[in-house]
């Protein structure tokens, strides 16, 4: 069965006191086009995530997010640099009162010191433990699980999709031979009419003849409609090879898409080219969404 490259995955795990968020999805495109954002703690993992979602996801433009959020929010509170918050404080006072200015917003005072350089200190960064990277690998694994089984639920109803296409194409095909077979006749009765116009002119009818079944063989499009049939029956068995056919069926589609053309061109009826431009309506829809296949 294929899949589909548009995806969604999310699995959160605990640890110490942490609970580890991994968040992935995906859009089409034709290579794996992979963006990672990732909490610091992780960050020296970042290669080794790269290469187990590459290992996984073939293709597609693909979002990898990897945070965490601590259950104790005191570890993760910084700390007031006392020594700094008071030095800064001796030199304001010592320097408003050697220039005569008054400190009167106590508020806006603390909200000044607060913001200099120094005056806090974020939680020292703890090192990344075999355990807690396990637990973050088993996240990522997780969501990337979600992500193919979502990629599989897309591609079970693309295929649904393109085999209803396929079907209407092969129906319009059929509809087009009862008037392939009748215009060699209206061709034939055509050109005579126009011949008995011609008063008084003699013609050689055995040229007639070859000149008729030159311009018919012309216009024969039964390799046509055997190469299309062909192409039909060859889409169809890719979709069932399962996964990785995207580009496949893509080229398949664009050699469908030839035949059509070809028959078009040589249609010379309405019918005909009514049929050729609804058979073009269903291709259109395939090669819209083949760009989505794996």
């Amino acid at each position: 069965m294929i899949q589909s490259m548009t995806g969604y995955g999310k699995a959160d795990t605990s640890y110490g006191g942490k609970t580890i968020h991994a968040e992935i999805k995906s859009l089409n495109s034709k290579a794996l086009d992979l963006q990672t954002r990732i909490a610091p703690a992780y960050r020296e993992r970042e290669m080794e995530l790269r290469q187990l979602v590459a290992a996984r996801l073939e293709r597609g433009k693909v979002e990898l997010t990897l945070w965490v959020t601590e259950q104790d929010t005191a570890r993760q509170a910084a700390t007031i640099n006392a020594a700094a918050i008071g030095s800064y404080l001796d030199q304001i006072r010592r320097l408003s009162s050697e220039h005569g200015i008054a400190l009167q917003d106590e508020a806006r005072l603390w909200d000044t010191l607060l913001r200099l350089p120094e005056a806090t200190t974020a939680p020292a960064a703890e090192e990344l433990s075999e355990a807690e990277w396990e637990a973050a690998r088993e996240a990522v694994l997780q969501a990337i699980g979600r992500l193919e089984e979502f990629r599989q639920q897309e591609g079970a109803a693309l295929e649904r999709k393109f085999r209803q296409n396929l079907d209407n194409i092969q129906q319009l095909l059929a509809q087009i031979e009862p008037y392939e077979q009748g215009r060699v006749r209206q061709i034939r009765q055509r050109l005579e009419e126009r011949l008995a116009e011609l008063r008084g002119v003699d013609y050689d009818k055995n040229r007639l003849e070859q000149e008729l079944i030159y311009y018919i063989e012309k216009l024969d499009i039964s390799e046509e409609k055997q190469r299309l049939a062909n192409h039909l029956h060859y889409f169809r068995e890719t979709m069932e090879q399962g996964s990785g056919q995207g580009k496949k069926l893509g080229f398949i589609a664009q050699e469908m898409g030839r035949e059509i053309n070809t028959t078009g061109s040589k249609s010379n009826q309405a019918e005909m080219q009514n049929i050729v431009v609804r058979m073009k309506d269903e291709l259109e829809q395939i090669k819209e969404q083949v760009l989505n296949v794996m």
